[in-house]
């Protein structure tokens, strides 16, 4: 019989975000350079996980986590500029390109997984003219690679995985606005906006500032006139989004582009070509984005660690920190009594996944909650996670949590 797992219930012994004065929190948009690259090297794994599953019955070992987006150089004019020189997205780090000796051909699909995203996301972006890709994907060390042809597989590394529960209102208006802002809808109305999105969110006690970058695509502004003009309709949309939800903010300033200046024309107006900053201004690399929860919240508990593009199975990066976000909100959802939850999972290299070194959780309870008393049932929930933890890695190697 197993021994039990290293399971802690501790107080957190700190105030709730949503109870602090202040609360920064930010968000890169699905356009930004750096979500680029981790959406494209999380789609190249997924896409490496289903080659691997019907070559050879399995997956194998691959981290894709070392991606590098080289911002390209562009013209942009008011009626529309053009791309002088193509943005460059270099494939990064390890992955098995052989079983049983037959070569697997990781190079095209890497090539063929990030020209479907780019396609399906960024509409202005035609992959085989706009992007150039150069492939440094090579074979996994033997030590490493031998993990996956073991029994029971272990952790690939020494690291911690965090998440916490519930968000903050002030975090769910960063991610809802966002997701507003890049949504079919949005666009449709408003497709003069790139997918480069950029939110930053102040709360000062009840005042909340929000504010936000996005690309304008150039060939749909005519004028620096034009685009104040059009500027002003999509702060009004964004007012009109969160005025019409319920928060607890008795103010919330909303500023957008602020680096604009009319004295300026052409020059002092945010324009892309292609609605990314990606196009001639500003590159991207995996792991500097949004943590696995969509935000970078400064204050919470965070792990360094880049999700994107690391191997479901056995690497920490990615599962821990993924399930760690999981059990927080299973532990805040069936456990009444909980203000806020903080999970931690810590792994040691080749040790099985289902048995880490510690499993922690920090909790806040509302008052009239003792955590003595719900402790046994947060531990509970601890454990059940880490017991399904080979159903959880499979979902996440179909793709079913998102990462960033």
């Amino acid at each position: 019989m197993n021994a039990p797992r290293n399971i802690t219930v501790e107080e957190a012994g700190t105030v709730p975000a949503a109870l602090q004065q202040v609360e920064l929190i930010e968000r890169k948009g699905k356009g930004h350079p750096d979500t680029i690259c981790d959406s494209v090297m999380e789609a190249v794994c997924l896409s490496l996980c289903r080659e691997y599953l019907e070559r050879a019955g399995r997956i194998l070992h691959h981290n894709i986590d070392k991606g590098l987006l080289v911002a390209g150089r562009s013209l942009v004019r008011p009626g529309g500029g053009k791309i002088l020189e193509p943005m460059k997205i270099i494939f990064g780090d390890r992955a098995s390109d052989r079983f049983m000796g037959i070569p697997i051909p990781v190079g095209e699909i890497a090539e063929a997984a990030a020209k479907k995203w780019l396609k399906e996301n960024l509409r202005f972006v035609e992959p085989d003219r706009h992007v150039r890709f150069q492939n440094e994907i090579r074979p996994g060390s033997a030590e490493l690679t031998d993990i996956f042809a073991r029994k029971v597989m272990g952790a690939n590394d020494t690291s911690v995985g965090t998440g916490y529960a519930p968000l903050s209102e002030s975090e769910s208006i960063v991610l809802d606005t966002e997701r507003f802002l890049n949504s079919p809808e949005f666009k449709e109305a408003f497709p003069e906006t790139g997918e480069d999105v950029k939110i930053m969110a102040f709360r000062n006690r009840d005042a909340l500032t929000l504010t936000i970058a996005m690309a304008f695509v150039d060939r749909s502004i005519s004028s620096p006139a034009d685009y104040f003009d059009r500027k002003q309709q999509v702060l009004e949309a964004v007012r009109t989004f969160i005025g019409a939800r319920s928060h607890p903010f008795g103010n919330v300033d909303i500023a957008l582009n602020t680096l604009d200046d009319p004295s300026r024309g052409e020059n002092g107006i945010y324009l892309t070509v292609l609605g990314t900053s990606a196009d001639g201004a500003d590159g991207g690399e995996v792991g500097r984005g949004n943590r696995v929860n969509g935000l970078i919240a400064f204050g919470r508990p965070t792990s360094l660690e880049a999700a994107a593009g690391k191997n479901p199975v056995s690497h920490i990066g990615k599962i821990y920190n993924v399930l760690a976000r999981e059990t927080a909100a299973r532990i805040h959802r069936e456990v009444p009594g909980i203000s806020e939850v903080s999970v931690f999972f810590c792994s040691q290299i080749g040790k099985p996944l289902d048995r880490p070194l510690t499993a922690t959780a920090k909790v806040s309870t509302i008052e009239g909650f003792p955590l003595r008393k719900i402790s046994n049932d947060i531990a509970a929930i601890i454990d059940r996670e880490l017991a399904e933890i080979g159903n959880f890695t499979t979902r996440l190697a179909r793709g079913e949590f998102s990462v960033c």
